[in-house]
């Protein structure tokens, strides 16, 4: 029985092997190193409901000065150059049956790290933290939210 569990276990960590990006990112560097706050980067414009990967200028603003001759910030530099967004790979993604919000989230003062795990320890990013619907359903019940169906699901016709 023992050999059987070992045989799939490597099919159990799939999800927490990061994916290849364009660019290497160390949030490790950025978010624990530099202190910078995750909203810095990624914002939430209007409605709110999603966060965004920051713009090129955004990043450029810093690494025009900063590491220019870096391997990482010279691809970084042609996006910008090129006016092309960089193809980020997302880590977690809410399967689109699901009504969620950051905005809901953060203005009960959920932290980026009960969702997102300790990020600023990371120099990859990777999927450290389950967001499943039990992950969410065990979230609400600690905090007193609701978890009735049509909280986070359409009604069903």
């Amino acid at each position: 029985m023992k050999l059987i569990f070992l045989a799939f276990l490597p099919l159990l960590n799939w999800a927490a092997d990061p994916p290849k990006q364009p660019i290497s990112f160390s949030h490790k560097q950025h978010v624990g190193d530099l202190n910078l706050k995750c909203q810095t980067c990624h914002t939430s414009p209007a409605p709110s409901e999603v966060m965004t990967f920051p713009a090129e200028a955004k990043c450029m603003a810093c690494h025009q000065s900063i590491k220019p001759d870096s391997e990482e910030i010279q691809k970084l530099a042609k996006f910008f150059a090129d006016k092309k967004r960089i193809p980020w790979v997302r880590v977690y993604q809410i399967p689109t049956f699901v009504f969620w919000s950051h905005k809901s989230h953060l203005d009960a003062s959920v932290a980026c790290s009960d969702c997102h795990g300790d990020v600023k320890t990371l120099s990859v990013m990777a999927k450290v933290k389950d967001m499943n619907m039990g992950s969410c359903m065990d979230c609400h019940r600690q905090k007193k939210v609701s978890n009735d169906c049509t909280f986070c699901h359409d009604k069903m016709n």
